[in-house]
């Protein structure tokens, strides 16, 4: 299997990697249980040093990262400059942080002392997405480092040079050989690699078929994985919203990104008094956005992550048309050169549409109108996804009260569904379980150790 740069701006090859063999992949595991074996004696200090030092370089070097990201999969080079920025912020935040958070734990038993001490497990295969090259891999192997584990990073084909390129960072950083290592490795033969007995934990970002055969593989080890996988995010409009700044964000939740984010506003339900308004100033914006080379300060939307993209979510348009729904803007592929997608919008979409419980992975947006806040909470929670959601109002303790009924494990009021170091991510249903980022992310891949001291005496 081929790992090849091909810039989706113009469909054009750049660079070919080859996937290694099972030799080279055996000795890469090797090296990081061996790793292993001296890391996990390392002082959080030492430890924390290593990722500023590798956050350091991250900014550093943020220019060109950036432009590697937009070459290999179509993010605007200012979101790709963004999104280094986060990925230095994350690695800062675990070395600053961590040590604090796996603290031992003080219990207070009936008899003696004891107390509950976070140890490392070994080494953990990180199985990442395109769409976000370098946060995606920084939010998995920030805090499992800071732990005392290794990682072994297998990225998607279509960014095999933001994976070297990560790879690189921790070299130069001084990482010891083994602790950060990329593998080029197809997904079946990554999917056989959890069940080796040297790994002890996975964790996926990815599709929800993606999800389930690497889930089922770790279930069937006994090995604790955690899976973030797809979204379809609710955007709650309520007749008390500021409907102006509302569209404005909108435009954010649904376009960050190209609009190939797990956690893009994808569903925009607007309570009936105030949705003719809301979907008439929608539109004006999706209408204004300006599409062409994601390089381009003046671009708004570039193009999807690769053609197969483009060619599929044009495909669900048409078959969300097939199946009654209407097309209010755009609707078509882009009439130029590379894999672009029209702003779309789309309304009448039934629950008999074949789309209607589909992910839209792109700048597609979905637009229900419904009677009131009820009916709105009952189509936000009827969907097989359960990752985040957001709510307009101006009234926070109603959007409180409306976030309590959300059923997804993210809920943002008055902003689109976002991550930023020190909030938990994750969800719930369709969309995986476990949690990273902030404290949550250190808690999955540890041994919670019961320490418990007696004093000696007459076991009788």
């Amino acid at each position: 299997m081929g790992f090849q740069t091909i810039n989706p701006a113009n469909n054009k090859t750049i660079k070919t990697f080859y996937e290694m063999s099972g030799m080279a992949v055996d000795n890469a595991v090797d090296k990081a249980v061996d790793a292993f074996q001296e890391w996990k004696k390392t002082d959080y200090k030492v430890r924390a040093q290593l990722l500023h030092t590798v956050a350091g370089l991250l900014r550093e070097k943020k220019t060109e990262l950036a432009k590697l990201i937009t070459l290999e999969m179509g993010k605007l080079l200012i979101h790709a400059e963004g999104e280094i920025k986060l990925s230095a912020e994350i690695f800062d935040y675990y070395a600053k942080n961590s040590e604090m958070f796996l603290a031992d734990k003080v219990l207070d038993p009936v008899h003696g002392q004891a107390f509950v001490r976070n140890s490392p497990i070994g080494v953990l295969l990180g199985i990442q997405p395109w769409n976000f090259p370098f946060y995606q891999v920084a939010r998995f192997a920030a805090p499992n480092m800071m732990i005392g584990n290794t990682v072994l990073i297998k990225h998607a084909s279509n960014v095999p040079q933001c994976a070297l390129a990560l790879e690189e960072l921790f070299q130069e950083a001084g990482a010891p050989e083994g602790l950060y290592t990329n593998i080029l490795l197809s997904n079946e033969r990554t999917s056989a690699l959890v069940g080796d007995k040297r790994i002890k934990g996975v964790s996926l970002t990815g599709s929800e078929r993606a999800g389930a055969s690497v889930g089922t593989e770790a279930g069937k080890h006994i090995k604790k994985s955690v899976l973030e996988l797809g979204g379809s995010d609710a955007f709650i409009i309520l007749e008390d919203a500021d409907i102006d700044k509302t569209v404005d964000w909108a435009i954010v939740g649904r376009i960050n990104n190209n609009g190939q984010c797990c956690v893009a506003s994808k569903r925009f339900i607007a309570v009936e008094s105030i949705a003719d308004e809301f979907l008439a100033k929608f539109k004006i914006k999706m209408a204004a956005l300006v599409l062409g080379d994601p390089m381009d300060s003046m671009t708004h939307l570039g193009p999807l992550c690769t053609e197969e993209a483009a060619v599929k979510i044009a495909d669900q348009v048409k078959r969300a048309v097939d199946g009654g729904a209407k097309v209010l803007l755009g609707g078509k592929r882009a009439s130029r050169e590379g894999a672009y997608m029209e702003a779309t919008i789309l309304t009448n979409i039934r629950p008999d549409n074949p789309v209607f419980y589909e992910e839209f992975f792109g700048p597609v947006a979905l637009f229900f109108k419904v009677k009131d806040e009820q009916e709105a909470i009952a189509l936000a929670n009827d969907s097989p996804y359960g990752l985040g959601g957001s709510i307009f109002t101006q009234n926070i303790e109603r959007g409180k009260r409306v976030a309590d009924q959300i059923d997804t494990g993210m809920v943002f009021i008055n902003h689109p569904t976002w991550t930023q170091a020190d909030l938990p991510f994750g969800g719930t249903k369709g969309s995986g379980y476990g949690r990273e980022m902030a404290e949550l992310g250190l808690q999955e891949f540890v041994n919670k150790k019961l320490i418990r001291i007696s004093e000696l005496s007459d076991p009788f």
